[in-house]
């Protein structure tokens, strides 16, 4: 009876530490993700800004408007999301949703608050009507 009590705290143990551990690496609600539905009401924030994370190749074959180029496979990312206000409010996207899912993880590590990835991205986007800009 001792010995299945105490394996039975030792579990719970190392299960609680796990999860402690876990909600340390970055908040979960750091990140929210939105459908190309659900974007017009986010985008309409006042001071919400928009970064595209594709390549500089791909950010000028159209982008959103007001949308910024940041690379998220370029070395330079991270110190330049470093450059923004982790507490403002940010719309991230990509060709398809992976990408920004990725720089929005990685913008939470690095403390951003208040971060809305665009799932399905501007592929999304443009197949429900959404315009694109090259300038």
């Amino acid at each position: 009876m001792f010995l299945a009590s105490r394996a039975a705290a030792v579990a719970l143990a190392a299960i609680l530490s796990v999860a402690g551990l876990s909600a340390c690496s970055s908040s979960p609600d750091a990140v929210n993700d939105v459908n190309v539905a659900g974007s017009a009401t986010v985008l309409a924030q006042p001071g919400i800004t928009v970064i595209d994370v594709r390549t500089p190749t791909e950010y000028a074959s159209g982008h959103l408007a007001d949308a910024v180029n940041i690379d998220v496979s370029s070395d330079t990312f991270d110190s330049q999301v470093g450059q923004l206000a982790k507490d403002g409010t940010y719309f991230v996207y990509c060709h398809s949703g992976n990408r920004s899912a990725a720089a929005t993880d990685r913008m939470a590590k690095l403390g951003f608050t208040k971060i809305y990835n665009l799932t399905g991205g501007v592929a999304d986007w443009q197949a429900n009507g959404g315009a694109l800009v090259t300038s």
